[in-house]
């Protein structure tokens, strides 16, 4: 096991969700640059491209699939085998947030919500075990939110199916971590991404979201850098069905 700031991950693949923009971006780049092999998955091909341009040569390979597409999951977990053999860390960054008030949503966002923020980790997970139960190690990050706990203005649906993450996260640890797998969930605070776009668009927003943490500013994209790694990697060994809020202290006032 390394000791050193960054896990050696060497020898292992990993599959990163939402990989074309924002925190997924970022942990696609972090994971491939400490030694994994990358499967990218997003919609976008071009911003896959992009992404494997920014990372080291040969270390990322771009799978475009939509991730709504549930009934095709088995399929994608297949491909995601191809490049590099089976996956043995799986990174959930996909995600949609409507931002609807409660008397405007619809069953048909609430359905797409639900299944690309919850249903999907859960079942692409379930394809990608069997590899990581053969391999006798595996790691699998969700992604949480700071509305796995506090209620948000329009965040009905999207807080519900974060909520759901963090319960998820510690059954899927109870399910699998026997077999080696550890399952844990890192909540991001306020990060400048696609999906926040509309609160750092307002400087007032921004900034009142700034003062509600500890530390007095939002997330920059290398804040995740630590927190992803550590789950990621050999060091994480006893550590599963945890959520780890990285906002700076926002879920501690």
């Amino acid at each position: 096991m390394s000791l050193g700031w960054t896990p050696d991950l060497l020898g292992h693949v990993a599959v990163v969700t939402g990989a074309s923009s924002g925190l997924g971006r970022r942990a696609a780049l972090v994971l491939a640059r400490a030694g994994a092999k990358v499967i990218a998955v997003a919609r976008r091909a071009d911003a896959l491209d992009s992404l494997k341009a920014q990372a080291p040569l040969g270390s990322v390979h771009a799978l475009p699939f939509d991730l709504a597409d549930r009934a095709g999951l088995p399929a994608l977990a297949a491909q995601a085998a191809l490049p590099f053999g089976a996956p043995d860390i799986l990174v959930h960054a996909a995600g949609i947030n409507t931002r609807q008030a409660a008397d405007d949503i619809t069953p048909e966002g609430w359905d797409i919500t639900l299944n690309l923020n919850l249903a999907v980790p859960f079942f692409l997970s379930q394809h990608l075990v069997p590899g990581m139960k053969a391999r006798g190690w595996g790691r699998i990050v969700n992604f949480a939110s700071l509305q796995s706990h506090r209620a948000f203005p329009g965040g009905l649906s999207y807080g519900a199916s974060k909520g759901g993450i963090a319960q998820m996260t510690r059954a899927m640890a109870q399910a699998w971590s026997g077999d080696g797998i550890m399952v844990n969930a890192i909540g991001p605070g306020f990060f400048r991404t696609e999906l926040t776009a509309a609160v750092f668009n307002d400087p007032v927003r921004a900034a009142r979201n700034a003062e509600q943490t500890c530390i007095g500013r939002n997330g920059e994209p290398e804040d995740i850098d630590g927190p992803l790694l550590f789950f990621c990697s050999d060091m994480a060994g006893y550590v599963t069905g945890q959520v780890l809020m990285v906002d700076g202290g926002f879920t501690a006032k």
